[in-house]
């Protein structure tokens, strides 16, 4: 099988294409930025992603598509429309790229979307099911670009899974992940030691997992699925877990959420705040039952594995 994989340098594009060329039946190609060193499979430079990207050649003879390749931050100094920025990238690009892959006879086009479509907090855990509430421009342009890709696929016929993940943490964990993490491990000081909400989070092992089992599943074909590790913590119960795994102390001050909150919304900080107080659960009963997949590793081992020197 001829598989096509966007976003190959990436945190969990790496981690994907490692786990697929040690697959004697799959022929990778993996898509990336700019020309690296990686003589284990071969790689097609793209330098931008967008609606004018020519993928003629990189998708000659695929059957399949992983596009996980996006626009995921803005950095300040770029003074463009933070919103036209992630369009182009995340829903032109996408769309431009999903039709050409029609065209070339893809049989299955696998999106990498985020639960931000769903939205930012909750009450009860998400599903498949519920209306789209995305809450910033990176989670709308994901919406935008699902609803491109599903318009492709009736036209069409090509065979579309998207999935939408929560936080993704693994070894080098980019994102609010990787800031806990340091933090933990210079032992500063955290105001989070009397948080009680409610977080999914999927352990990139377990994400890559549920990636490779939608490659050609039957039941996957035209599906949306949520990940995630099935055992949701509250921020508190995070970072313990996480100080435990890296051997070290874990230093939380037990102050009030609604304190935090008040003070980070004085401070112009509360999207910030939401992600750490408030709670995001997601249901991924369907994968379990669709798919009769289970996340092959537990929280414990997912955290493990984020300090493992194996």
């Amino acid at each position: 099988m001829n598989i096509l994989l966007t976003g190959a340098t990436g945190f969990l594009g790496r981690q994907l294409a490692k786990y697929l060329h040690s697959k004697p039946h799959v022929g990778l190609t993996a898509v990336v930025r700019r020309s690296v060193d990686i003589s284990a499979f071969q790689t097609r430079e793209v330098q931008r992603i967008n609606a004018n990207t020519d993928w003629s050649e990189a998708l000659i003879n695929q059957q399949v598509v992983i596009h996980a390749a996006a626009r995921a931050h803005i950095m300040k100094e770029d003074l463009a429309d933070p919103v036209v920025e992630y369009r182009q990238v995340n829903v032109d690009g996408t769309v431009n790229l999903a039709r050409q892959a029609a065209e070339a006879g893809v049989r299955r086009f696998i999106f990498i979307s985020s639960i931000g479509v769903n939205g930012n907090i909750n009450i009860k855990p998400f599903t498949e099911d519920d209306t789209p509430k995305p809450a910033d421009p990176y989670a709308q342009s994901k919406l935008e670009a699902e609803q491109g890709l599903w318009e492709i696929q009736h036209e069409t016929g090509m065979e579309l899974v998207v999935i939408r993940p929560p936080l993704v943490y693994g070894p080098n964990a980019p994102g609010n992940f990787g800031s806990l993490t340091r933090w933990i491990d210079k032992g500063v000081p955290l105001p989070l030691g009397a948080i009680q909400n409610q977080r999914s989070l999927v352990a990139l092992d377990n994400l890559v997992d549920l990636i490779i089992t939608c490659i050609d599943h039957p039941a996957a074909a035209n599906q949306v699925f949520l990940a995630g590790d099935g055992q949701d913590l509250s921020t508190t119960e995070l970072l313990r877990s996480v100080a435990r795994a890296a051997g070290k102390p874990s230093r939380l001050i037990p102050i009030p959420s609604s304190l935090l909150m008040l003070a980070a919304t004085l401070l112009g900080k509360k999207a910030v705040a939401q992600r750490l107080l408030g709670s995001l659960q997601v249901d991924i009963s369907k994968a379990r039952d669709l798919l009769e997949w289970e996340p092959p590793i537990s929280v414990e081992e997912g955290l493990r594995r984020c300090f493992s020197k194996d």
